[in-house]
């Protein structure tokens, strides 16, 4: 039986207070989020301060030099996501009547998603339907993962451990990862390179290099190559893992095809092992439960269709 404050709840609620807590909590700290929302911090602290009353919950707990989301905040803030992410819809849904498909297409993806055949799906349905827009995010996978959950994204494209619960995860492509090093590193310039050359020398790693990380078979690479144990650079994003290879900070991996071009033209070299190199999926993430805009629909068929036509082999990279 719903209770009377319960039914209250929705209808004395300022809606703008959720909103000002969602960005709260992202920005981890309420200076951080006043200067985003370009408001002073006491009208951030006052609203918090509402919206605590208004819940009965203490939502964050807010000390000197400490940021910390209640459990009760999580909830809400979980829930504020998925709100933001039904309100963002509500342009695109409403472009569902026109003459000519419209709509906003927002994608989420990791830093290294490069793919011919993504890229031919995208310049296809851009070039059909010129009145459809696009907005692209660079995230970590797991940020991924949680935009497509709470609703944020039409999709997303990253690298899974395991699949998330109601999400549907397609392959999109594979890509194999090798071992590189730079023009400035004191290997490069070796004729001929040994893999007990390579033992003890530093290296550079991605964040989700760990055993229950979506890389986990790239540290396994390392491992066998039995560089040093501690890496002296780490990154999330492909592109400054590479900068710190072709800078000599040390040894890493990256996708065969990704690097192709690096070491064609003389910037980065390839370090054994040259066999069995390790085979990472990168998946195409959609939220069954969101109501797609017919734009959305249209492009995740395109790329549906894309994969239906195309054999995975064809979609593996080198």
């Amino acid at each position: 039986m719903v209770k009377p404050y319960e039914q209250r709840f929705p209808w004395h609620l300022d809606w703008n207070l959720l909103r000002t807590f969602m960005v709260v909590v992202e920005q981890r700290g309420i200076s951080r989020a006043a200067y985003l929302l370009g408001l002073k911090q006491p009208t951030i602290s006052a609203a918090l301060k509402r919206l605590e009353e208004r819940t009965g919950h203490e939502l964050i707990i807010r000390k000197p030099n400490e940021f910390k989301v209640t459990r009760a905040g999580n909830l809400l803030y979980q829930e504020c996501a998925k709100i933001f992410g039904a309100v963002s819809q509500i342009p695109s849904l409403l472009e569902t009547g026109a003459e000519e498909l419209r709509g906003h297409i927002a994608i989420t993806t990791t830093s290294h998603v490069i793919s011919d055949h993504y890229d031919a799906v995208l310049h296809d349905f851009a070039t059909e339907h010129s009145k459809v827009t696009f907005s692209m995010t660079v995230a970590e996978s797991e940020e991924v993962v949680n935009r497509v959950q709470q609703n944020r994204a039409s999709l997303g494209i990253c690298l899974l451990h395991k699949t998330p619960e109601n999400l549907r995860a397609q392959v999109l492509y594979r890509e194999y990862f090798g071992l590189f090093c730079g023009t400035r590193h004191p290997l490069f310039d070796r004729e001929d390179i040994t893999l007990a050359e390579i033992e003890g020398e530093t290296s550079v790693s991605f964040q989700t290099e760990t055993e229950d990380g979506p890389l986990h078979p790239v540290s396994l690479l390392r491992a066998r190559a039995k560089l040093a144990p501690s890496w002296r650079g780490v990154s999330s994003n492909l592109h400054e893992l590479r900068r710190m290879i072709v800078a000599g900070i040390g040894i890493g991996a990256l996708p065969l095809h990704v690097a192709h071009r690096d070491v064609e033209s003389g910037r980065l070299r390839q370090l054994p092992p040259y066999d069995g190199l390790p085979m990472v999926n990168i998946y195409l993430l959609t939220n069954r439960q969101r109501k797609q805009s017919s734009a959305e629909a249209a492009f995740l068929a395109a790329c549906e269709k894309m994969m239906a036509e195309s054999d995975l082999k064809e979609r593996t990279y080198y």
